[in-house]
């Protein structure tokens, strides 16, 4: 049985794409066949934050429409085999597409691969309606802002009152200096508000904009970063591994703590 995990926040801007871009990867590194599909008709970006944008020949739409077969829409990434992308499509509104059509392209997709992430837009209108209609489990991401968490939790609801009953949480662009300052929520705030469990804490890195503005997971990088540490630790937990949470405020507090040696000495 393929796990069909929808990614959606509410709110725009919280980083669902790049979750959903970086996780898809770092689950296809893990030897498991993912398909990742752009439910964001009219403004599609998953593309571009995989690098895939050049070889995009057909979408979603011409597939719903049959003017391709879904085969010829899957654009292969070829940095990590086993992962493919159905794109969006730019010119069409997300009233193009209804929930029975998403349900029928994601139960063909079920067929050959392991896990299917569903890219879901911003807002609680029509796309966020096609992208949880065929999705089994889903992964709220919020950054640790008052107005993310509030978005966060109306989709909560609402995921809830469409039978989606296992919902996660990833806290995004978490920043241990400014959670330290009371800048900005902790953990424990936000976990404390939506009362869902906790499948990731991503911390804030200028390493991911420029992972992203190259069109390079950055869990593909060698040398990882602790974000990418983190998107691989969501990965094993989905898979139902007890990793431990990354202590950001310990590892900020060494890093001060190194920069105070090193101008000592």
């Amino acid at each position: 049985m393929s796990r069909i995990i929808v990614i959606t926040s509410g709110k725009g801007g919280v980083g669902k794409s790049t979750v959903t871009a970086n996780l898809g990867t770092a689950i296809a590194q893990r030897g498991h066949q993912v398909a990742l599909v752009d439910a964001d008709f009219g403004l599609r970006n998953l593309d571009l934050l995989l690098g895939l944008e050049n070889r995009v020949v057909y979408t979603a739409i011409e597939a719903i429409a049959g003017e391709c077969r879904l085969e010829q829409a899957l654009v292969k990434d070829k940095r990590q085999p086993g992962l493919v992308l159905l794109p969006a499509a730019q010119n069409r509104s997300k009233e193009t597409v209804n929930p029975a059509q998403m349900r029928q392209l994601v139960s063909q997709l079920s067929q050959n691969y392991e896990y299917i992430l569903i890219d879901c837009p911003a807002g609680i209108e029509m796309g966020f309606r096609n992208a949880i209609a065929p999705a089994q489990e889903a992964i709220v991401v919020t950054t640790p802002e008052v107005a993310a968490v509030r978005d966060a939790d109306r989709a909560v609801g609402l995921l809830e009152a469409n039978n989606i009953r296992i919902v996660n949480l990833v806290i995004n662009r978490i920043k241990p200096e400014m959670v330290q300052m009371n800048d900005m929520m902790s953990v424990e705030d936000v976990l404390e508000i939506l009362a869902v469990p906790l499948l990731g804490i991503i911390p804030d890195d200028e390493r991911v904009i420029v992972a992203s503005n190259r069109g390079e997971p950055l869990v593909l990088d060698e040398k990882l970063s602790l974000p990418a540490i983190a998107f691989n630790n969501i990965a094993r937990r989905l898979e139902g591994d007890k990793v431990p949470f990354l202590d950001l405020m310990a590892a900020h507090n060494n890093l001060l703590n190194r920069i105070r040696r090193f101008f000592r000495s």
